[in-house]
């Protein structure tokens, strides 16, 4: 679980990320000044630095590439904005508490999506299936976690419930940033195949078994993401 200590120097550079782009010392895709300067704006040594820029890296706030430097991504500001990103990330909130609370939701949610949806986001849904099909042929796992944000999203529009939209969104966008760069190509068709089965329900207007599906889907994927986190941190040891 992060420190409170590391927690609040993330707080702080996301304020100065915010001010020095409201400023307009920091533009959309601009370097951010090296390490050792951070770490002298904000009084800490460059190990606390480098480990809140790695929470900001996560959240989508910045790019590090390496033997290059720092980058803001282009997506900065919107990032910069989502503080239910931002304290899912510092609060130490874990893997499981996660999918709990999208177990408790969306199965749900996609039972009332097999009840209530429209031709057009049905073929909308179905699209996104078929798109990240395409981007797992060629090896795009960003692709692939971009996909399956658009079809977790049609999900939520289809059940008809803005709250749980605005509750799951940013949620979900953090989970599957984290997939894009944790999960395996075998661990994508697993996903997609769980997707699919869940389009079949959907399509057939069965919300019994669009619910069981999602489930099912969930249970899979916690499984994969805490192998996958077990892995990250053997190869860190």
């Amino acid at each position: 679980m992060p420190s409170a200590n590391s927690r609040d120097l993330t707080t702080t550079l996301v304020s100065g990320l915010k001010k020095m782009i409201a400023d307009g010392d920091l533009h959309h895709g601009a370097r951010l000044p090296p390490e050792r300067d951070l770490a002298k704006r904000f009084s800490v040594n460059r190990a606390s630095v480098r480990q809140a820029l790695k929470a900001l890296e996560v959240m989508g706030v910045v790019r590090q590439r390496v033997g290059d430097g720092t980058y803001l991504t282009q997506d900065a500001s919107t990032a910069l904005s989502a503080p239910m990103e931002f304290l899912l990330l510092v609060d130490g909130i874990t893997i499981g508490e996660l999918y709990e609370a999208r177990r408790i939701f969306e199965p749900e949610l996609a039972a009332r999506a097999a009840r209530r949806h429209t031709a057009e986001e049905l073929v909308q849904l179905e699209d996104s299936v078929a798109e990240m099909k395409c981007q797992f042929e060629s090896g795009s796992l960003t692709g692939v976690a971009a996909g399956d944000q658009r079809f977790h999203r049609l999900i939520w529009e289809m059940a008809g419930n803005r709250v749980c939209l605005r509750m799951f969104v940013p949620l979900h966008r953090i989970m599957t940033n984290s997939f894009a760069v944790s999960w395996s190509l075998h661990d994508y068709a697993a996903a997609i195949a769980s997707h699919s089965g869940i389009v079949e329900a959907v399509r057939s207007g069965d919300a019994e078994a669009a619910r069981r599906s999602m489930s099912e889907h969930l249970d899979r994927a916690e499984s994969v993401h805490l192998s996958a986190a077990k892995q990250a941190a053997a190869r860190a040891n």
